[in-house]
Protein backbone atom coordinates (compact mmCIF):
# COMPACT_ATOMS: atom_id res chain seq x y z
CA UNK A 1 0.00 0.00 0.00
CA UNK A 2 0.92 3.81 -1.18
CA UNK A 3 0.02 7.10 0.94
CA UNK A 4 -1.61 9.50 -1.33
CA UNK A 5 0.72 12.73 -0.26
CA UNK A 6 0.02 13.84 2.96
CA UNK A 7 -3.61 12.29 3.29
CA UNK A 8 -3.85 8.86 5.53
CA UNK A 9 -5.62 7.38 2.26
CA UNK A 10 -3.35 4.55 2.04
CA UNK A 11 -4.00 2.45 -1.17
CA UNK A 12 -2.83 -0.21 -3.91
CA UNK A 13 -0.65 0.98 -6.82
CA UNK A 14 -3.38 0.87 -9.15
CA UNK A 15 -6.29 3.42 -9.60
CA UNK A 16 -9.22 1.54 -11.19
CA UNK A 17 -10.58 4.58 -14.02
CA UNK A 18 -14.41 4.39 -13.51
CA UNK A 19 -14.82 6.16 -17.38
CA UNK A 20 -16.06 3.33 -19.07
CA UNK A 21 -19.00 2.59 -16.16
CA UNK A 22 -22.02 3.85 -18.21
CA UNK A 23 -20.30 4.00 -21.45
CA UNK A 24 -18.33 0.61 -22.83
CA UNK A 25 -19.34 -0.82 -19.45
CA UNK A 26 -22.86 -1.52 -18.62
CA UNK A 27 -24.41 -2.04 -15.03
CA UNK A 28 -23.39 -6.02 -15.02
CA UNK A 29 -20.24 -5.62 -16.43
CA UNK A 30 -19.30 -2.42 -14.26
CA UNK A 31 -20.14 -4.65 -11.02
CA UNK A 32 -17.99 -7.19 -12.31
CA UNK A 33 -14.74 -5.54 -13.00
CA UNK A 34 -15.31 -3.72 -9.90
CA UNK A 35 -15.67 -6.96 -7.97
CA UNK A 36 -12.78 -8.33 -10.19
CA UNK A 37 -10.51 -4.94 -8.87
CA UNK A 38 -10.87 -5.62 -5.07
CA UNK A 39 -11.34 -9.41 -4.94
CA UNK A 40 -7.59 -8.65 -6.56
CA UNK A 41 -6.67 -6.66 -3.94
CA UNK A 42 -7.70 -3.09 -5.46
CA UNK A 43 -8.75 -0.56 -3.31
CA UNK A 44 -8.74 2.78 -5.41
CA UNK A 45 -11.38 3.68 -7.48
CA UNK A 46 -11.33 7.22 -9.96
CA UNK A 47 -14.44 9.00 -10.87
CA UNK A 48 -16.06 12.13 -12.20
CA UNK A 49 -19.34 13.44 -12.10
CA UNK A 50 -19.29 14.34 -16.24
CA UNK A 51 -18.58 10.77 -16.44
CA UNK A 52 -20.42 9.32 -19.30
CA UNK A 53 -21.82 12.77 -20.44
CA UNK A 54 -20.13 12.25 -24.27
CA UNK A 55 -22.44 9.09 -24.86
CA UNK A 56 -25.26 9.68 -26.80
CA UNK A 57 -28.53 9.42 -24.49
CA UNK A 58 -26.28 9.98 -21.01
CA UNK A 59 -26.87 13.16 -18.91
CA UNK A 60 -23.51 12.94 -16.92
CA UNK A 61 -22.98 11.02 -13.35
CA UNK A 62 -23.63 7.71 -14.97
CA UNK A 63 -19.81 6.33 -13.31
CA UNK A 64 -20.82 7.77 -9.96
CA UNK A 65 -24.28 6.49 -10.18
CA UNK A 66 -23.41 3.22 -10.66
CA UNK A 67 -20.10 2.81 -8.31
CA UNK A 68 -22.59 3.99 -5.55
CA UNK A 69 -25.29 0.79 -7.05
CA UNK A 70 -21.88 -1.38 -6.69
CA UNK A 71 -20.93 0.49 -2.98
CA UNK A 72 -24.08 -0.28 -1.97
CA UNK A 73 -24.48 -3.66 -3.22
CA UNK A 74 -21.20 -4.59 -1.98
CA UNK A 75 -20.63 -2.56 1.31
CA UNK A 76 -16.51 -3.05 0.63
CA UNK A 77 -14.14 -1.74 3.42
CA UNK A 78 -11.67 0.41 2.59
CA UNK A 79 -12.18 1.12 -0.60
CA UNK A 80 -11.17 5.18 -1.68
CA UNK A 81 -13.42 6.74 -4.02
CA UNK A 82 -11.91 9.97 -5.80
CA UNK A 83 -14.59 11.91 -8.28
CA UNK A 84 -13.80 15.35 -9.58
CA UNK A 85 -16.48 18.49 -10.46
CA UNK A 86 -15.78 21.43 -13.08
CA UNK A 87 -17.06 19.15 -16.12
CA UNK A 88 -20.57 17.79 -15.53
CA UNK A 89 -23.41 20.02 -18.19
CA UNK A 90 -25.40 20.74 -15.15
CA UNK A 91 -22.22 22.09 -13.07
CA UNK A 92 -19.80 23.36 -15.01
CA UNK A 93 -17.06 25.52 -13.34
CA UNK A 94 -15.29 26.17 -10.37
CA UNK A 95 -17.19 29.09 -8.67
CA UNK A 96 -18.37 28.42 -5.44
CA UNK A 97 -21.94 27.66 -5.06
CA UNK A 98 -21.28 25.53 -8.29
CA UNK A 99 -18.50 23.29 -6.75
CA UNK A 100 -20.89 23.10 -3.28
CA UNK A 101 -23.89 21.86 -5.51
CA UNK A 102 -21.93 19.61 -7.74
CA UNK A 103 -20.29 17.71 -5.06
CA UNK A 104 -24.08 17.12 -2.89
CA UNK A 105 -24.78 16.01 -6.01
CA UNK A 106 -22.00 13.41 -6.08
CA UNK A 107 -22.49 12.59 -2.35
CA UNK A 108 -26.32 11.63 -3.22
CA UNK A 109 -25.01 9.36 -6.41
CA UNK A 110 -22.07 7.41 -4.86
CA UNK A 111 -24.73 7.26 -1.44
CA UNK A 112 -21.87 8.45 0.95
CA UNK A 113 -21.34 10.76 3.33
CA UNK A 114 -17.67 11.98 2.62
CA UNK A 115 -16.23 12.20 -1.02
CA UNK A 116 -12.99 10.62 -0.11
CA UNK A 117 -10.39 12.56 -2.68
CA UNK A 118 -12.25 15.79 -4.72
CA UNK A 119 -10.88 16.94 -7.69
CA UNK A 120 -10.55 20.26 -9.35
CA UNK A 121 -11.25 18.33 -12.86
CA UNK A 122 -10.09 21.07 -15.15
CA UNK A 123 -8.80 25.16 -14.46
CA UNK A 124 -11.25 27.51 -14.54
CA UNK A 125 -9.52 30.66 -14.77
CA UNK A 126 -13.40 32.94 -15.23
CA UNK A 127 -13.46 32.42 -11.38
CA UNK A 128 -11.25 33.71 -9.10
CA UNK A 129 -8.38 31.22 -8.15
CA UNK A 130 -8.94 32.05 -4.13
CA UNK A 131 -12.85 31.69 -4.29
CA UNK A 132 -12.60 28.03 -5.56
CA UNK A 133 -9.43 27.29 -3.09
CA UNK A 134 -12.32 28.52 -0.40
CA UNK A 135 -14.60 26.77 -1.71
CA UNK A 136 -12.75 23.57 -1.83
CA UNK A 137 -11.67 24.22 1.87
CA UNK A 138 -15.00 25.05 2.78
CA UNK A 139 -16.25 21.06 2.07
CA UNK A 140 -13.61 19.60 3.78
CA UNK A 141 -14.84 22.11 6.91
CA UNK A 142 -18.26 20.71 6.39
CA UNK A 143 -17.04 17.11 6.17
CA UNK A 144 -18.56 17.09 2.59
CA UNK A 145 -15.33 15.71 1.07
CA UNK A 146 -11.86 14.77 3.19
CA UNK A 147 -9.13 15.47 1.03
CA UNK A 148 -9.24 17.76 -1.85
CA UNK A 149 -7.04 17.40 -5.72
CA UNK A 150 -6.36 19.30 -8.92
CA UNK A 151 -6.25 17.65 -11.79
CA UNK A 152 -4.96 19.19 -15.15
CA UNK A 153 -3.57 22.18 -13.65
CA UNK A 154 0.02 23.91 -14.44
CA UNK A 155 2.72 23.41 -11.82
CA UNK A 156 2.25 27.99 -11.97
CA UNK A 157 -1.61 27.28 -11.22
CA UNK A 158 -0.99 24.77 -8.64
CA UNK A 159 1.85 26.22 -6.45
CA UNK A 160 -0.85 29.32 -6.72
CA UNK A 161 -3.50 27.12 -5.31
CA UNK A 162 -1.21 26.00 -2.22
CA UNK A 163 -0.22 29.08 -1.65
CA UNK A 164 -3.50 30.70 -1.72
CA UNK A 165 -4.80 27.77 1.02
CA UNK A 166 -1.61 28.35 2.92
CA UNK A 167 -2.96 32.15 3.02
CA UNK A 168 -6.63 31.16 3.71
CA UNK A 169 -5.82 28.71 6.68
CA UNK A 170 -7.59 25.71 4.29
CA UNK A 171 -5.90 22.45 3.88
CA UNK A 172 -3.84 21.72 0.81
CA UNK A 173 -4.36 19.64 -2.06
CA UNK A 174 -2.85 15.98 -1.68
CA UNK A 175 -2.87 14.72 -5.13
CA UNK A 176 -2.43 16.01 -8.63
CA UNK A 177 -3.72 14.26 -11.52
CA UNK A 178 -1.92 14.79 -14.90
CA UNK A 179 -1.96 13.16 -18.25
CA UNK A 180 0.93 10.89 -18.05
CA UNK A 181 2.53 7.85 -19.76
CA UNK A 182 5.48 6.74 -21.69
CA UNK A 183 4.56 8.33 -24.75
CA UNK A 184 2.99 11.93 -22.89
CA UNK A 185 6.41 12.33 -20.58
CA UNK A 186 5.83 16.82 -20.57
CA UNK A 187 5.02 16.88 -17.23
CA UNK A 188 8.05 15.31 -16.53
CA UNK A 189 9.48 19.13 -16.95
CA UNK A 190 7.61 21.31 -14.15
CA UNK A 191 4.83 19.14 -12.43
CA UNK A 192 6.18 16.22 -11.45
CA UNK A 193 9.41 18.21 -10.17
CA UNK A 194 6.58 20.24 -7.88
CA UNK A 195 4.96 17.60 -6.66
CA UNK A 196 8.03 16.20 -5.33
CA UNK A 197 8.73 19.47 -3.31
CA UNK A 198 5.10 19.88 -2.36
CA UNK A 199 4.03 15.93 -1.31
CA UNK A 200 1.62 15.94 -3.69
CA UNK A 201 1.00 12.50 -4.49
CA UNK A 202 0.59 11.89 -8.72
CA UNK A 203 -2.35 9.63 -10.12
CA UNK A 204 -1.77 9.93 -13.97
CA UNK A 205 -4.57 9.31 -16.40
CA UNK A 206 -4.60 8.16 -19.86
CA UNK A 207 -1.87 5.74 -18.12
CA UNK A 208 -1.54 3.47 -20.81
CA UNK A 209 -1.76 6.10 -23.93
CA UNK A 210 -6.05 5.23 -24.70
CA UNK A 211 -4.94 1.63 -25.42
CA UNK A 212 -1.54 2.05 -27.44
CA UNK A 213 0.68 1.16 -24.64
CA UNK A 214 -1.03 -2.34 -24.17
CA UNK A 215 0.47 -3.35 -27.51
CA UNK A 216 -3.13 -4.03 -29.22
CA UNK A 217 -2.48 -1.23 -31.46
CA UNK A 218 0.82 -2.16 -33.29
CA UNK A 219 -0.08 -0.35 -36.63
CA UNK A 220 -2.10 3.41 -37.87
CA UNK A 221 -4.56 1.81 -39.21
CA UNK A 222 -6.44 1.31 -36.75
CA UNK A 223 -7.75 4.74 -37.12
CA UNK A 224 -11.49 3.51 -39.51
CA UNK A 225 -12.10 1.34 -35.76
CA UNK A 226 -13.48 1.92 -32.63
CA UNK A 227 -13.19 5.63 -30.77
CA UNK A 228 -10.24 3.54 -28.66
CA UNK A 229 -8.49 1.99 -31.75
CA UNK A 230 -8.87 6.09 -32.93
CA UNK A 231 -7.18 7.21 -29.89
CA UNK A 232 -4.45 4.79 -30.01
CA UNK A 233 -3.36 4.92 -33.41
CA UNK A 234 -2.06 8.37 -33.68
CA UNK A 235 0.85 7.01 -31.67
CA UNK A 236 1.83 4.66 -33.67
CA UNK A 237 4.92 5.95 -34.74
CA UNK A 238 8.16 4.06 -35.66
CA UNK A 239 9.88 5.35 -32.72
CA UNK A 240 6.61 4.20 -29.87
CA UNK A 241 6.55 1.20 -31.74
CA UNK A 242 10.02 0.30 -31.05
CA UNK A 243 9.06 1.06 -27.35
CA UNK A 244 6.44 -1.20 -27.07
CA UNK A 245 8.90 -3.95 -28.72
CA UNK A 246 10.80 -3.00 -25.59
CA UNK A 247 7.78 -2.94 -23.44
CA UNK A 248 7.37 -6.55 -24.64
CA UNK A 249 10.83 -7.94 -24.01
CA UNK A 250 11.01 -6.09 -20.39
CA UNK A 251 7.34 -8.04 -19.35
CA UNK A 252 8.34 -11.25 -20.89
CA UNK A 253 11.45 -11.43 -18.52
CA UNK A 254 8.86 -11.24 -15.71
CA UNK A 255 5.79 -12.80 -17.06
CA UNK A 256 4.44 -9.40 -17.24
CA UNK A 257 2.17 -8.27 -19.97
CA UNK A 258 3.07 -5.16 -22.52
CA UNK A 259 0.16 -3.23 -20.33
CA UNK A 260 1.44 -4.40 -16.99
CA UNK A 261 4.92 -3.13 -17.55
CA UNK A 262 3.77 0.02 -18.84
CA UNK A 263 2.11 0.52 -16.22
CA UNK A 264 4.86 -0.46 -13.95
CA UNK A 265 7.52 2.28 -15.18
CA UNK A 266 5.09 5.15 -14.28
CA UNK A 267 4.99 3.27 -10.93
CA UNK A 268 8.27 4.22 -11.09
CA UNK A 269 8.01 7.32 -11.48
CA UNK A 270 9.17 10.15 -8.90
CA UNK A 271 5.63 11.22 -6.73
CA UNK A 272 3.58 8.59 -8.80
CA UNK A 273 1.34 6.59 -6.27
CA UNK A 274 -0.82 4.74 -8.41
CA UNK A 275 -1.49 5.16 -12.36
CA UNK A 276 -5.11 5.25 -13.34
CA UNK A 277 -6.18 2.82 -15.87
CA UNK A 278 -9.85 1.18 -16.98
CA UNK A 279 -11.20 -2.27 -17.81
CA UNK A 280 -14.14 -2.62 -20.15
CA UNK A 281 -14.47 -6.34 -19.50
CA UNK A 282 -13.34 -8.16 -15.69
CA UNK A 283 -10.54 -10.47 -17.27
CA UNK A 284 -8.55 -7.26 -18.19
CA UNK A 285 -8.42 -6.64 -14.02
CA UNK A 286 -5.39 -9.09 -13.39
CA UNK A 287 -3.19 -7.24 -16.12
CA UNK A 288 -3.52 -4.11 -14.05
CA UNK A 289 -3.37 -4.94 -10.62
CA UNK A 290 -0.01 -7.54 -11.49
CA UNK A 291 1.20 -3.42 -12.20
CA UNK A 292 1.26 -2.89 -8.93
CA UNK A 293 3.25 -5.43 -7.74
CA UNK A 294 5.72 -5.65 -10.70
CA UNK A 295 9.23 -3.83 -10.04
CA UNK A 296 11.08 -3.13 -13.13
CA UNK A 297 15.17 -3.23 -12.45
CA UNK A 298 16.99 0.21 -12.44
CA UNK A 299 18.73 -0.78 -16.28
CA UNK A 300 15.16 -1.74 -17.05
CA UNK A 301 13.76 1.87 -16.25
CA UNK A 302 16.57 3.31 -17.81
CA UNK A 303 16.03 1.72 -21.07
CA UNK A 304 12.18 2.41 -21.42
CA UNK A 305 13.52 5.92 -20.43
CA UNK A 306 15.44 5.92 -23.57
CA UNK A 307 13.14 4.82 -25.94
CA UNK A 308 10.59 7.37 -25.00
CA UNK A 309 12.78 10.14 -24.38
Amino acid sequence: MTRIGSSDLDVLGLCLGGNVFGWTADRDASFRILDAFVDGGGNFVDTADSYSAWVPGNSGGESETLIGEWLEARRPADVVVATKVSQHPDFRGLSAPNVRAAAEASLKRLGVETIDLYYAHFDDESVPLAETVAAFGDLVRDGLVRYTAVSNYSAERIREWVRLADELGVPRPVAVQPHYNLVERGVEADVLPLAQELGLGVAPYYSLASGFLTGKYRSADGAAGSPRAQGAARYATEQNLRLVDALERTGAAHGASIATTALAWLRSRPAVVAPIASASRPEQVPDLLAAARLELTADEVAELDRLSA
